[in-house]
């Protein structure tokens, strides 16, 4: 279990705070916290690692809907685990620093190894395939490695060179009241390299963009809002980092004869009033085809029965969920004379026996007044 406090919380803002106001509640407690002005001070360090973690995933759309639908330990199973130290959330926040305060880290922050970002791909499913599962192929646009270069943004045979304006340390000191302090430098973007000689195919980025199949086992007993996670299906890291990982959210489309409730299935079977006062035996459609069913004499509308082990596959176990039958007696309609006369008929008998049966009960309550 883990002890992270809420990242709203932590931030000060509500859950549908918007981009501005993620940004502008961070600036005020990185401002506080930061560490240059709170030399020595463990809780205010804490504190700023804490901000620039829940910033870090509110202002990501990705993280944030993972972290609104599965809380912090969805994030963690989405291969995200926060920052290691002042040099990664300087590293990410670099530009932000400079646009808050002027500063950045007075920490080298040199070219390191960037992990891709994760996608999200929502696939829509019919309902048999949800139930029994499927394996379908996917087209995804994503940054990969650029094959030319191997993704240092380089033409071959060239390589980077340190930056003559930070001397390869990515930042640039300057004095600001009684702070030194240190910005990203604006030649190199604070990796501390140049490219003299860029990638004719990427142009020196590294990565280019490509169309990819991706193939996709589903397994049986998905649901709208399950989630499948391809790790390292993402995009392309940079500087050699790991490429991110693929979220697919499934949607699941209604079906018209069945209806789902988590492994059970539900179902609607109309009968006509004769055979539920006489009972029948019919054919049901079932997952797996058609399976009789013993209707019982006297069944009223909307009486249940069940088909046990005839539903849905359960994710986490091998158990299956039931079928549930819900009959709908129905009315007849357009008699013929000959039916309206049966009828009456029958009309007539049950209100003989129902008066007969009411001259009993009138029968025993004399009965029992006369003792």
């Amino acid at each position: 279990m883990t002890n992270k406090r809420d990242y709203y919380d932590v931030l000060g803002v509500h859950r549908d705070a918007s981009a501005d106001e993620l940004k502008s509640a961070y600036r005020k407690l990185a401002l506080k916290y930061h560490p240059d002005r709170n030399p020595e001070s463990k809780d205010a360090e804490e504190k700023f690692k804490e901000a620039a973690e829940a910033y870090e995933v509110l202002r990501d759309s990705q993280k944030r809907s993972i972290y609104d639908q599965f809380g912090h330990q969805g994030l963690e199973g989405s291969g995200f685990h926060g920052f290691g130290g002042f040099e990664d959330i300087f590293s990410s926040f670099g530009d932000i620093f400079e646009d808050f305060f002027g500063f950045g880290s007075r920490r080298h922050s040199r070219t390191r190894a960037q992990r891709g970002s994760d996608l999200r791909y929502d696939m829509m499913l019919n309902f048999m395939d949800a139930a029994f599962g499927i394996e379908k192929e996917i087209d995804i646009e994503k940054m990969e490695k650029c094959p030319t270069c191997d993704g240092n943004g380089c033409e071959p045979g060239t390589s980077p060179e340190s930056c003559r304006q930070c001397q390869g340390s990515g930042q640039v000191s300057r004095s600001q009241g009684f702070f030194t302090v240190r910005t990203t430098c604006n030649r190199c973007r604070g990796t501390g390299q140049t490219i003299p000689n860029p990638c004719s195919t990427c142009k020196g980025t590294g990565q280019i963009l490509e169309n990819k199949k991706v193939s996709i086992k589903i397994p049986a007993g998905v649901d709208s809002g399950s989630r499948l996670r391809l790790t390292g299906e993402g995009e392309a890291g940079m500087y050699g980092g790991p490429s991110g990982d693929l979220y697919v959210f499934i949607n699941v489309k209604p079906h018209e004869f069945f209806q789902r409730n988590e492994t059970d299935i539900i179902c609607q079977i109309p009968i006509s009033f004769v055979q539920a006062a006489l009972g029948d035996k019919i054919m049901i459609p079932t997952l797996h085809g058609e399976k009789k069913l013993e209707i019982p004499k006297g069944t009223q509308p909307g009486d249940l029965f069940r088909f046990n082990g005839e539903g849905i596959p359960s994710l986490h176990s091998k158990k299956r969920g039931d079928q549930i039958i819900q009959v709908l007696v129905k009315t007849p309609t357009n008699l013929n004379k000959k039916q309206e006369a049966l009828l009456k008929q029958f009309a007539d008998l049950e209100t003989e026996k129902f008066s007969n049966k009411l001259k009993t009960i009138l029968k025993g309550d004399s009965a029992s007044t006369s003792r």
